[in-house]
This record gives C-alpha cells, structure tokens and sequence, in this order.
C-alpha cells in the first residue's frame, strides 16, 4: 500500500485543508454571481408534476424513533410499483425546497455547506406508476421531474454499472446523485469536495428514513463504474459527475 498516496488523499478529509485556501480569491469574494441553483434545461422538455407537500394522501408517516429504529439497509425488494406520491415524497424529503430561493441559494429539507447543495438528483424508473421507464430529473424549484431520456436494457445497464450487484436492476427505482462542483467551489474553492462528499451523507439518510416511512426500503451504493455510470446519464464527467446511488424498492 502505497502510505504518500495515502495521505494525499485522506489531506481532502481534514478540516486542515482550508488553510491551504485563499478565501479572498474564490469567485464568491472576487464578486462574480454563483451558479445558479439548479441544472439548466430546454423550454419544452417533458416536465411531469408531482404531488406536493400538503396534498400527499397515502403517506403513512412514521414517528421519528421508529424510523430512526427500523432503518437498515434493504437489498431485497417485491415487484411492487412504487406510487407518483412515494416518489414524490422521497424527492422532497431527499432535495425538497423548504423555503427561500435568492442569490443562488435555495432552502431546503436537507443541510448543505454554505447552502450550496451542488448535488443534482436523477431516477432509474423501472416501476412507477404513471411514469415510464427512464432515467429522470428532479426539478426541485418546481418539484417536477424533468424527463430526461428512455434506455434500452436500463435495468441491466445500471447492474453492470453497479460491478453486477443487482438490487438496482430488481429495485422501482435508483436514485443517483451527481455532483455540479462549481456551485460548492464558488464559495470554498479547494474546500470544496469534502464538504460534498458530507452533503451526499445528509441526503442518503434523509432517503433511508423516508423510505422507512412507506413501507419501502434503500440500499446506498458507492461502489461503481465512475466512467459507466456518468455515460449512462450522459453527464461529461468533469462538470458533472456521479457521487453516490441508492436503489429503492417495497419491501
């Protein structure tokens, strides 16, 4: 093992790292406008609108303790559909807005350094109803789901990606975060990526406990083809990239 290699890498999860950090020199302090919240899309896009907070009617809701109590990993799921509602219900309490939206930043139900949430949410559809199979968008200003493309053999597709685990390709669905770094180098430039890879823990829990509340269950992956993985979303991969996944299914 090679133990120089090792400490370079193991520099990015110090907090030691910002000294290194001329803070007066990111683009925040320099004056320039950050990025905005949300990843661009083309004006006539196929936009599916969820069910939003206040109407949901078949979300049983769970107490806190049990959620926190009940809450494993689950890799084993039926061929049940996950509902528009569920899904609905996961989005928001995975990326939901939850308050205001100014200057590049936009409250929401999950913390996030400097509120700069630089993590876009995608879905693997395979079985959800009203929706076809596909990979997704979460829209979260306007809590849609932006549809993004259909793909041949996506189930089969995201197992390979996975290193062949299969609970992806037997899950509703998968959830998959990509990272845009800018909006967290904007403000922390070299800082930055450790405090990414911790906003992908805060959304992955929200994502465990709220699937506790459905009579679903998750099983966050973060072991995968980097490059398979990014092709499948057709992100490029510097810009954009995947950081973490999680598959999601009834129990």
């Amino acid at each position: 093992m090679d133990k120089d290699l090792l400490r370079q890498f193991r520099f990015f999860l110090k907090d030691s790292v910002r000294k290194r950090v001329d803070f007066s020199q990111t683009d925040q302090n320099r004056g320039i406008d950050p990025p905005p919240v949300e990843k661009p899309y083309p004006a006539d896009a196929l936009r599916i609108d969820l069910v939003k907070p206040g109407d949901w009617e078949k979300i049983p809701g769970m107490d806190l303790a049990t959620a926190i109590t009940n809450r494993q990993s689950r890799r084993m799921y039926t061929k049940e559909s996950l509902g528009l509602e569920e899904v609905s219900f996961l989005l928001w309490a995975t990326q939901g807005v939850r308050g205001e939206v100014a200057y590049g930043h936009a409250y929401r139900t999950v913390p996030s350094a400097g509120c700069r949430h630089a993590l876009e949410t995608y879905l693997a559809v395979l079985h959800v109803e009203g929706l076809d199979a596909g990979v997704y968008r979460y829209l979260p200003l306007s809590h849609q789901l932006l549809f993004e493309f259909s793909e041949k053999n996506l189930s089969s597709r995201i197992v390979e990606a996975a290193f062949g685990q299969p609970y992806p390709g037997n899950a509703a669905l998968t959830f998959i975060w990509t990272a845009i770094p800018y909006r967290m180098e904007w403000r922390y430039g070299m800082a930055a990526h450790r405090v990414i890879a911790i906003d992908a823990g805060h959304v992955c829990q929200n994502l465990y406990l709220a699937c506790e509340a459905i009579g679903a269950g998750t099983c966050a992956i973060a072991a995968y083809d980097q490059e398979a993985l990014d092709g499948l979303l057709r992100v490029d991969g510097e810009e954009e990239f995947t950081v973490y996944m999680a598959s999601v299914g009834k129990v």
